[in-house]
């Protein structure tokens, strides 16, 4: 499978474009980095009892000040900062690609029931999109993870973690569900479903069967973007205070922390989280990008 992907007309596209392959080795690293982080991490930065004072806000390596057992420097509680950063885009990723995950399932469930049956189903369906589309999507994550954090002070971190997915999910579904809504009411009325009905095809295995494979371009391209997009939404509302337990903080929670200490000249727990926060969004993008590019032949 993977040898007709690569021979065929997306494998050349991507073979022949330096910024996807530029992109896709950045996103690699980044993603090796975050998953295997127990493995190739220097310190565990969440490990209290190997954590010194001693050592708190030390300079990168080669700067005056530096000691090559942290390579990008210390935070305020004498955590490594590159270990710290692999562990944090291990939850920054999880997050992103978890709310994705969901806003997909939800998002194109609906706009194939809606594109598909039509009538009050799709008007109420597209109602609903339109009313959460009225709503800025950081402040609706904002809320709902604030009213989570509040409720639940002292929860399990994996149930602040799904207050956190769903309230990215919440605004995020109602693009699919556009998208796929849109794709099916141009595909409902082709030879191939009316074939299926006529034969006696139940509705439901139409959709799945016949419908859904023709509509996943488009819901591909926009996932890839969506990654990014989660991810920067956590991040800010980790920033905020009401994303990651502090106990296990994201990119977003290391760019607070090191916000505070920004104008006192450790610029370094600060700019090092935003970089990578930056070069995972920029990587996934450009992805995203080729790949709209690579699925519509119009473009090419």
């Amino acid at each position: 499978m993977f040898h007709r992907w690569w021979d065929g007309d997306v494998g050349y596209s991507f073979r022949t474009s330096p910024t996807a392959i530029f992109a896709a080795i950045i996103a690699l690293v980044c993603l090796a980095c975050a998953v295997f982080a127990p493995w190739i991490a220097p310190h565990n930065p969440f490990d209290l009892t190997t954590l010194q004072l001693d050592n708190a806000r030390l300079p990168p390596a080669w700067s005056v000040g530096g000691k090559m057992e942290f390579l990008l420097g210390t935070d305020d509680q004498g955590r490594d900062i590159l270990s710290a950063l692999m562990y944090g885009a291990r939850i920054s990723l999880a997050v992103g690609l978890a709310a994705v995950a969901l806003s997909l399932l939800v998002g194109v469930s609906l706009g194939l029931l809606a594109g598909f049956l039509g009538g009050w189903v799709d008007g109420l369906l597209m109602r609903l999109c339109d009313v959460m589309l009225s709503f800025p999507a950081i402040l609706v994550a904002l809320l709902i993870a604030g009213v989570g954090r509040a409720l639940f002070p002292n929860a399990h971190e994996s149930l602040a973690f799904g207050v956190l997915i769903i309230s990215i999910s919440l605004t995020g579904w109602v693009q699919y569900a556009r998208t796929v809504r849109g794709s099916t009411l141009v595909e409902r009325n082709k030879e191939y479903v009316q074939a299926a009905r006529v034969t006696g095809v139940a509705p439901l295995r139409i959709m799945r069967k016949h419908v859904l494979p023709n509509v996943l371009g488009p819901v591909l391209v926009l996932a890839t973007i969506q990654v990014a997009t989660a991810i920067i939404t956590e991040a800010t509302l980790s920033f905020l205070g009401v994303g990651a337990p502090p106990t296990s903080p994201s990119l977003g929670t290391l760019i607070r922390i090191g916000n505070d200490y920004l104008f006192s000249g450790e610029w370094w727990i600060t700019i090092f989280p935003g970089a990578v926060l930056v070069l995972i969004a920029l990587s996934v993008n450009l992805l995203g990008d080729w790949l709209r590019d690579a699925l519509n032949p119009r473009l090419r």
